[in-house]
C-alpha cells in the first residue's frame, strides 16, 4: 500500500497535479456552497463555457490562454450583473442569453482553426498532469484572491444570500456584492480549467458543497466539509487516473460523484438507507404498541 501510495509522487508532474488538483478541489467546493445555497448551479455551468471566445482570441493572437479565459469569464460575469439589475430581465434568462452568445462566439472562433492544438484541448478537457509550475503559481494567486474574499465578506454575503430584507436594513450594496461574487465564482472557474476542463468544472463546484449539505446545514461547518470532499476527491481521483491511465479530470469528478451518492444514501442526517429503516422501525414499533 505504502508503494502504491508513493510512486506516482516520485514524478515531478504528479508533485504539482497533486497540489493543482487539491487546491482546485478545495476552491471550488468553498465558492461551490454559495453555488448550492443560492441555485445557481446553471450559472456555475454558464460560466465555465462562456470562457471559450476567450480562450480562442488568446489562442488566435498567440497569447496566454488562461488570461483570456480570465478576462472572458470576468466579462460575462459583470455582464450578467448589468443586465439583470437593470429588472427588465430575470437573472437566469441574463445568464442564458449571455451564455448562449459566448459559446456560439467561442465555437464560431474556433471552427476557423484548421487543427487544435494540445494547450487549447487541456483548456477544453483539462490535463492536471501538465501543469506548469507558472501554471500553479497562477492558480496559488487567483485561489488566495477568492478565498480571502470570501473571509473578509464572509457576513455581508452571507446576509443577501439568506436575508435580502436585512441586507436593505443594513444599506448593505447588495447589487455590487452580487456582482463580486459572480467574478470570484468566473475567477475559481478559471483557477480549474486546467485541471477538469470547461466541461466539468461545474461539477467540482456543485458536487462537494451538495454534498456537505446532505452532511450539515451550518454554512462555516458546510463550507469546510465541502473542502475536505473536494481534496480527497482530487486526490483520490488523480490516483485512480494515474494506475487506470484515464482522464484525469473525469476521474476526479466520478469519484466527487461517488462520494455524494454514498452520503445521500447511507449520510447519517438525511441518508435514504436509514430514512428507510427508521421509518419501517418505527411503523414496527406502532404495531407492537397496538398489539399490546
Amino acid at each position: 500500500m505504502i508503494t502504491w501510495l508513493i510512486t506516482p509522487l516520485t514524478h515531478e508532474f504528479m508533485q504539482r497535479g497533486l497540489l493543482a488538483s487539491t487546491m482546485v478541489g478545495m476552491l471550488c467546493a468553498v465558492i461551490g456552497c454559495y453555488v448550492v445555497l443560492r441555485s445557481m448551479a446553471f450559472l456555475g455551468d454558464a460560466l465555465a463555457h462562456a470562457i471559450l471566445p476567450g480562450v480562442a482570441i488568446a489562442y488566435l493572437l498567440k497569447g496566454d490562454l488562461m488570461l483570456g479565459a480570465l478576462v472572458a469569464a470576468i466579462v460575462v460575469a459583470v455582464g450578467i450583473g448589468f443586465f439583470s439589475r437593470q429588472g427588465a430581465i430575470r437573472e437566469d434568462t441574463a445568464i442564458g442569453i449571455l451564455f448562449a452568445a459566448a459559446l456560439s462566439l467561442g465555437v464560431a472562433l474556433i471552427s476557423t482553426m484548421k487543427k487544435y492544438s494540445s494547450d487549447l484541448t487541456h483548456i477544453l478537457f483539462g490535463n492536471v498532469l501538465e501543469v506548469s509550475m507558472n501554471d500553479l503559481w497562477l492558480a496559488a494567486a487567483l485561489s488566495a484572491v477568492v478565498l480571502a474574499a470570501v473571509v473578509l465578506l464572509y457576513k455581508e454575503f452571507l446576509v443577501i444570500s439568506f436575508d435580502p430584507v436585512l441586507a436593505a436594513t443594513l444599506r448593505l450594496p447588495a447589487e455590487a456584492l452580487r456582482v463580486l461574487m459572480l467574478i470570484l465564482i468566473a475567477l475559481t472557474i478559471v483557477v480549474s480549467l486546467q485541471t477538469v476542463g470547461v466541461g466539468l468544472v461545474a461539477a467540482m463546484l456543485v458536487t462537494p458543497a451538495a454534498t456537505a449539505y446532505l452532511l450539515t446545514r451550518r454554512l462555516p461547518a458546510m463550507m469546510v466539509v465541502s473542502a475536505a470532499i473536494g481534496a480527497f476527491s482530487s486526490l483520490v481521483g488523480l490516483y485512480v487516473s494515474y494506475y487506470l491511465n484515464i482522464a484525469s479530470g473525469a476521474a476526479i469528478v466520478l469519484t466527487a460523484t461517488l462520494v455524494f451518492m454514498l452520503v445521500f444514501l447511507f449520510g447519517p442526517r438525511q441518508g435514504v438507507v436509514w430514512q428507510r429503516w427508521r421509518a419501517r422501525r418505527a411503523v414496527t414499533a406502532f404495531d407492537c404498541g397496538e398489539g399490546e
